[in-house]
């Protein structure tokens, strides 16, 4: 208002701005509250969800413990289809697939490992997904699907398991000299089980590696 020189001036230019942007003001101002108070409604419905789910994956734990598998099963499906947001959801649709592995419905599995792929809210858990989707694949000799799958490559926390992954898939396929340089790429980037790796390197006429 500097421009104006006198104080009455600037009355009247307050007032005149107040005139034509004022009930744009409070529109701006009732909006942010909604704002703030949406957001603070979506994370108090955020850490219900996630105490619910919390809770409801411990009960399908128990069950599997106690081996109540049916109930096992019905509980991992209730939290994946209630909770499907969070990261229970992931870690129930995992176990469910292991499940289903366990009893032969190696199809259940399959998609089970998709979704984590495709909807788990977390990198982590959709690479773990994809990794355990990609071993499913190699038991099921669909190695096609396997080949789509390895061509995107893994976060970096994940390239030694998904080296081992692409060896195992070269040396179905006969190729034992690709899947001995998987495999010692794989030993390089490092993996869970260095003492099974070595094994599948000196099957594969390769020179293991000190433990």
């Amino acid at each position: 208002m500097s421009t104006y020189q006198t104080e009455e001036e600037q009355v009247e230019a307050i007032k005149k701005w107040w005139k034509e942007n004022g009930r744009s003001v409070i529109g701006g101002v009732v909006l942010g509250f909604l704002v703030i108070g949406g957001w603070q409604g979506w994370q108090t419905y955020q850490r219900k969800q996630g105490e619910g789910a919390s809770i409801a994956f411990d009960v399908m734990r128990h069950a599997v413990r106690t081996e109540q598998f049916d109930k096992a099963l019905e509980d991992g499906k209730s939290i994946v289809g209630e909770y499907s947001g969070t990261a229970y959801a992931s870690f129930a649709a995992l176990e469910l697939a292991r499940l289903a592995y366990q009893r032969g419905e190696k199809s259940v599995a399959r998609n089970q490992l998709q979704w984590v792929v495709d909807s788990a809210p977390d990198p982590v858990l959709r690479e773990l997904g994809r990794l355990r989707l990609g071993h499913l694949l190699l038991d099921m000799k669909e190695y096609d699907a396997l080949d789509k799958l390895l061509a995107v490559g893994p976060l970096q926390a994940f390239a030694g398991e998904f080296a081992v992954l692409r060896g195992d898939l070269m040396l179905a396929r006969g190729d034992t000299d690709g899947a001995r340089g998987a495999y010692l790429e794989a030993l390089a980037a490092g993996v869970e089980d260095a003492d099974l790796l070595r094994m599948k390197l000196v099957d594969v006429g390769g020179a293991p590696a000190a433990s």
